[in-house]
């Protein structure tokens, strides 16, 4: 007689994911729609009293977009139409304030996001900043901050002017000339006194594309031996440097050489009357037909340039901004200014990056969390499907994480968001287990208690009791063994039921007076084995599940360590790229020079050019290492405890 049947428990709990991880991603896709257009510009910086701050509005706008922007500012001195070309641009007739008086109409900087015409992952943010020169404002320390946030802010700078671009028009750019006072690149600390130097010259890797558009433009494009130019031509020939150290040479050329060195790439675009001068004051309201179509044909051309040349803004390393992070950078760049700091792209790089990962962070745990919800809800579940559904919840967790970090040195957050899913996994393995626990000893007790009943009436206290006992208890065991959706703890449980129950066994044997004292001896035995063979079965089973637990964290660790990988290779392709466009522009600058006889200018550049080499072959090497360890004592400590 055998006191135990046993058999393996083959049932399998069948997890019912049905569609929540897709509807999920469904979700957060739309939680990441971009916000809807704006139907009309609003303010996003406002200048009181020579004192900038920025509008809570247009950043509660904007922190609801997560697409790329591309980011447009014009600047230039007050009433030369500079809103007129905005509204062009947006594919409207109105929006931005033109005016039609000598007071200058648009004040601080106004922001009017729409779709880019280009590109729909993209938005066009367009910028249109507060007239420089005001007589009525008279603060040039003012109209320089208004210029140096247009160019930190922008993808493309629009210069606006009247007339011709002759040494006045230059002149009045003065605004360029200061930009190496009102920017730096490096923090101090992190800057050598020799880099401090040439510090402007590295300005054109993060400055934005410049257009200059001329307005009321009447003259012919013809220069003198040359004949008929473009208007790119017309402008490189306003920028030639003069030769010579003379103090008036200097001075004429520094603004020059401004926009050669920081700039990345120029263009120009001249504009002829747009209608008869009793017309110009109403511009916004006149229809198509009674504006010039020499005036229509180069607006045209103006906006297709803009849509095809401006790129999405990015950060210092070739970090994309979306509608998010440029409202951060708009209230970091005005608070720095406000307090009477210098803006630094690096700080401002540093600070976006701590900003945007520790909402990665959130963001990424969210995901986990509201996806293991689901599995939560099956309790218990085997631990090869609590392993896999929680792999798959950890990948797009990481995902979502990748989505919105950057610049993540150490992978400080990752690791932290790697810890908090793998003690949430730890947690969800308890709790798991404690389900299995409580589930497989209700079965048990409910199982029993007819059984019960027979101890406590003493059907079993009589001659041939213990057989009847044995019988009762296999096909408790039989019902219990195929019971589904047990979880982990179902062997555990049975033998602990079996252990309790062996003292209560044991008293039945010794009173059977059917079974003499050998028999009881042999039964006695075999009561033992059973139950020490119950114990290796669920010590067996348990190791089993710690091993196949470890091989999966270890896949999943290569897993997460691929996903780095791919995001380390994505930001040094950015940096790489940042690096050769400015090189690119460098070497072209150079030509130019030695071309028209600048040998000195050329020499001095030539310093420029081998420090973006250096720093060329320096990101080119592999900036991904694996020092990341996989976080598994946690999760494998719990499950050893339990």
């Amino acid at each position: 007689m055998c006191p135990f049947n046993f058999k393996l428990d083959k049932s399998c709990c069948v997890l019912v994911t049905s569609n929540h991880t897709a509807d999920l991603k469904q979700r957060r896709e739309s939680e990441r729609t971009m916000c809807s257009p704006m139907t009309k510009p609003i303010c996003l910086v406002t200048n009181v009293n020579s004192s900038l701050c920025v509008n809570t509005s247009a950043l509660e706008y904007l922190s609801n977009n997560d697409t790329p922007v591309v980011v447009v500012s014009v600047v230039g001195l007050y009433r030369t139409g500079k809103s007129y070309l905005m509204n062009r641009l947006a594919g409207k007739q109105t929006g931005f304030a033109l005016g039609s008086t000598i007071e200058s109409k648009t004040k601080g900087i106004w922001m009017w996001c729409v779709p880019h015409p280009y590109n729909a992952k993209q938005t066009l943010v367009l910028l249109d900043t507060e007239g420089l020169g005001d007589i009525d404002k008279g603060d040039s320390k003012n109209d320089a901050w208004i210029f140096c946030l247009a160019v930190l802010l922008s993808s493309t700078l629009v210069y606006n002017s009247r007339g011709t671009i002759d040494n006045t028009a230059v002149e009045k750019l003065h605004y360029v000339t200061e930009l190496s006072e009102q920017i730096k690149i490096k923090s101090p600390p992190s800057r050598a006194a020799e880099e401090e130097e040439v510090e402007d010259s590295h300005f054109v890797q993060f400055f934005p594309n410049f257009i200059w558009t001329v307005r009321d433009f009447s003259l012919e494009l013809e220069l003198e031996k040359r004949g008929r130019v473009t208007e790119d031509e017309y402008l490189e020939f306003a920028l030639q440097l003069k030769k010579g150290l003379s103090m008036k040479n200097t001075n004429y050329n520094l603004p020059r050489q401004c926009i050669r060195n920081y700039f990345p790439t120029r263009k120009c675009f001249v504009f002829p009357f747009p209608a008869p001068e009793d017309k110009m004051v109403r511009l916004e309201t006149l229809d198509e037909g009674e504006i010039s179509p020499k005036f229509l044909n180069v607006t045209k051309q103006f906006c297709d340039h803009v849509f095809a040349a401006s790129k999405v803004k990015t950060l210092k390393g070739g970090y994309r901004v979306t509608g998010r992070i440029f409202g951060h950078l708009v209230q970091s760049y005005v608070e720095t200014i406000s307090s009477g700091k210098v803006p630094c792209l690096e700080n401002a790089v540093v600070v976006m990056a701590q900003i945007e990962n520790q909402t990665a962070l959130q963001e990424g745990l969210k995901v986990y969390q509201s996806g293991m919800e689901q599995v939560k809800s099956l309790f218990p579940v085997k631990v090869s499907e609590l392993s896999a559904e929680h792999q798959k919840m950890s990948n797009m967790a990481s995902t979502e994480f990748m989505k919105r970090s950057f610049k993540d040195e150490g992978q400080e957050y990752f690791k932290k968001l790697v810890e908090e899913v793998d003690k949430h996994y730890a947690e969800l393995i308890a709790q798991n287990m404690e389900a299995s626990d409580k589930k497989c000893q209700q079965i048990l007790s409910d199982l029993y208690e007819k059984m019960n009943e027979r101890v406590q009436r003493g059907e079993y206290a009589k001659p041939g009791g213990y057989s009847l006992y044995c019988t009762h208890r296999e096909d408790v065991i039989t019902q219990y063994n195929s019971q589904p959706n047990k979880g982990i703890q179902a062997d555990l449980v049975l033998e602990r039921f079996l252990s309790e129950k062996s003292v209560e066994a044991k008293l039945i044997l010794q009173t059977d007076e059917q079974l003499t004292e050998s028999e009881k001896k042999v039964q006695e035995e075999k009561e033992q084995a059973a139950l020490l063979e119950q114990q290796c079965k669920a010590e067996r089973n348990r190791n089993l599940e710690i091993t196949q637990l470890m091989q999966e964290e270890k896949e999943h660790h290569k897993q997460r360590m691929q996903q780095l990988e791919k995001k380390f290779e994505e930001e040094k392709l950015h940096q790489q790229q940042e690096l050769e466009r400015a090189l690119e522009r460098k070497l072209a600058e150079q030509k130019e020079l030695l071309k028209k006889g600048f040998n000195e200018n050329a020499k001095m550049l030539e310093m420029e050019i081998e420090q973006l080499k250096k720093e060329k072959n320096k990101e080119s090497g592999n900036i991904f290492k694996d020092f990341f360890m996989p976080i598994l004592g946690t999760v494998l400590s719990k499950v050893l405890k339990l």
